[in-house]
């Protein structure tokens, strides 16, 4: 028997081992982690054994996990996720669970020598197998740089649901195997206790953050801010665990009341070694689960249990996604990511084992599949794109299509600043160059964003910038200077690498919250490394500028005299859906793009007769078919034209509603 001590050493030696070895073969660390797992536990040479200590550094790493991912949500992003957290997640769960006990009636009825489960113990497995693995799929997601994607944020939003799930389940299951008739107070009780921990947590928490970091900051004891933060993660995980929710969810929590703090990306950087470190003995503690002498004796049954599940969790996801909306590339990439199990269905699986609703050679083999699953997950979502497009002619054409759209655009263009990237910083450069008159060419992933700034006139296409095929299609060849305008040190770091192997001697500027990446950037390849927001966006237009060979006192000009409007040039972003609305938004500036038709009413009418600035409004640009129209108070409106009016949310609306009044 190991002590504390000895068991996390071996934990972490044969981590390091196994990293190494499976780095060494180009594959994901996240099979070392678990092929060590599987070679060191009580079915492999039983060097270590599930006990406490393995599933509390496990559980820990799960907590920091979701404590990121909650740093990359707000809460008016997740109220505005709502619709896919309770609409398409709690569909899944509901849907996947129906079908578990649909299969152990049929199973019942009519081959009972082979399978016969009661109606409970179907209900329970059906809540084991609708979990998906929030651990590896999330991780999966961030390395990818498709958080953002249409399918990331329908992924994210059904992990989510089933996080939440998990609370009423672990309640459930028990109550079922006792048959008594208290289940509903049951239910209502542990309701109730999760709003009000929820609520502290969201309400009084959110008012107390940025407080209580501000005290901390102004210390200046990076020692202080660290374990502030582990008190503050930590904290939040055990409020809601003493209230009978997951550790995970309590994370969550605090990372979404930090993301609202402007210390956000100082905290994302300092919690990542703790993230990773534990995370990888969480996989290491997955790989210890597999009875791999049980697998080989029961092959074909084992095979049966994990192609069955993930099938019909596959098809599931997929059918529902499809339905709401979704086109068919993101519904099957959706069904791709979340079809293995998940971390919180080992703990339901126990459950069912604790209180002998199946057998436990059954448990011990559906066990298995599952973890089988979580191995396969990283070669089926790496193989994602692959499947999709077999799976869907429509989605090979859409994809050629888009790349075919950014090439035509780009064809003749030569010596243009490509964009990677289209939000805030982004379209403030694209401003700055169009005004220069040089030409230039943005890839971004929000199709509201590229739809709306398209109709304004900008050139921009609908394109992954981290995939070598859009960056080769927006002409990456004959681009004077690449700008990276997401700050992001990974997502930087991939694509810095495919420039430099498509066009090594390509300049490129990137856009970082700060200079604590800077060499690191560079060793990457990056030209120059420049800071954020709307001075980042200056800095970022003046090396461009400049190495495009415009004189150095015209920069200096076209800075000066962006300053001394006090950025008025460059306030005002068009929106998309991956910009969640705040409780500030009505305040916040914003660009609109607005069509007029032959029956809009401020077709004929000058500006200076429609009026828009007690609205709080102004028309910035007119595009009529290609031409761009001087904005003057005498400019008459045509039918056809694009107006792009500047203003508050509220200000934007109104004045759309005047401009489009019928008469």
């Amino acid at each position: 028997m190991h002590s504390a001590l000895e068991l996390t050493l071996l934990l972490l030696a044969s981590a390091v081992f196994g990293v190494v070895v499976f780095r060494t073969l180009h594959l994901p660390p996240m099979l070392g982690y678990l092929a060590v797992g599987i070679v060191i536990g009580p079915h492999g040479f039983g060097l270590a054994e599930e006990n406490n200590t393995t599933s509390l550094l496990a559980e820990f790493g799960v907590v920091f996990l979701m404590f990121s991912i909650g740093l990359e949500f707000s809460l008016p992003r997740l109220s505005a996720m709502r619709r896919t957290v309770f609409g398409l997640g709690m569909a899944q769960v509901l849907l996947t669970i129906v079908a578990a006990m649909l299969f152990g009636w049929l199973m019942a009825t009519f081959l009972p020598q082979f399978l016969n489960i009661s109606w409970r113990a179907a209900f329970a497995l059906g809540g084991a197998l609708c979990m998906s693995s929030t651990a590896i799929v999330s991780k999966l997601l961030t390395e990818r740089l498709e958080l953002e994607a249409p399918h990331g944020r329908q992924i994210i939003g059904i992990l989510l649901f089933q996080d939440l799930a998990v609370v009423p389940l672990l309640i459930l299951v028990p109550a079922l195997a006792r048959n008594t008739g208290d289940l509903l107070p049951t239910l209502a009780l542990a309701g109730m206790k999760a709003m009000i921990v929820l609520v502290l947590l969201l309400v009084i928490g959110q008012q107390l953050m940025r407080g209580w970091f501000r005290i901390v900051v102004k210390r200046r004891s990076q020692e202080l801010f660290m374990l502030n933060l582990l008190l503050i993660t930590l904290g939040a995980a055990w409020i809601t665990e003493l209230a009978g929710l997951s550790m995970a969810l309590g994370a969550f929590v605090a990372g979404m009341l930090i993301s609202e703090t402007e210390y956000k990306h100082q905290v994302e950087e300092d919690i990542k070694p703790f993230r990773d470190v534990l995370l990888g003995l969480f996989f290491v503690t997955v790989g210890m689960l597999l009875n791999v002498r049980l697998v080989v004796e029961h092959f074909w049954l084992v095979l049966l249990l994990l192609s069955g599940p993930v099938l019909v969790k596959f098809g599931l996801i997929a059918l529902m996604a499809r339905l709401a909306g979704e086109s068919t590339g993101v519904a099957l990439r959706t069904g791709l990511y979340l079809a293995q199990a998940g971390e919180f269905g080992f703990v339901l699986l126990n459950q069912v084992g604790g209180l002998q609703l199946m057998d436990p050679m059954l448990i011990q083999l559906i066990l298995a599949s599952m973890v089988l699953s979580m191995l396969l997950a990283p070669f089926i979502i790496e193989k994602s794109d692959a499947i999709v497009m077999k799976l869907s002619a429509n989605e090979w054409m859409l994809q050629s299509l888009a790349l075919t759209q950014i090439a035509t655009r780009t064809m003749t263009t030569q010596k243009h600043v490509l964009i990677a990237g289209f939000g805030r910083s982004g379209q403030s450069l694209a401003r700055l160059l169009e005004e220069e008159k040089i030409a230039y060419h943005a890839l971004d992933l929000d199709p509201d964003r590229v739809r709306e700034a398209q109709a304004a006139g900008a050139n921009v296409s609908y394109g992954d910038a981290a995939r070598r095929e859009s960056l080769v299609a927006a002409g990456i060849h004959r681009a004077a200077v690449l700008v990276i305008t997401f700050a992001g040190t990974p997502s930087a770091i991939k694509l810095l690498s495919f420039a430099h192997e498509l066009a090594p001697t390509l300049p490129v500027i990137v856009r970082s919250h700060d200079d604590a990446d800077l060499d690191k950037l560079r060793a990457a390849g990056a030209t120059e490394v420049v800071p954020e927001a709307i001075e980042g966006s200056l800095m970022l237009a003046s090396h461009a500028l400049l190495m495009l060979g415009v004189p150095v006192r015209r920069v200096v000009h076209r800075v000066q005299v962006a300053r001394g409007e006090r950025y008025a040039s460059l306030r005002g972003y068009f929106h998309g859906a991956g910009d969640a609305p705040d409780d500030a938004e009505h305040l916040h500036v914003r660009l609109h793009s607005v069509a007029l038709d032959e029956g809009a009413g401020a077709v004929g009418q000058s500006l200076q007769q429609l009026d828009l600035a007690p609205l709080g409004a102004e028309v910035t640009i007119v595009r009529r078919g290609k031409q761009r129209i001087d904005v003057m108070p005498d400019t008459v409106l045509e039918p056809g034209d694009i107006v792009v009016l500047r203003g508050t949310t509220e200000g934007v609306a109104l004045a759309e509603e005047r401009l489009l009044k019928k008469h």
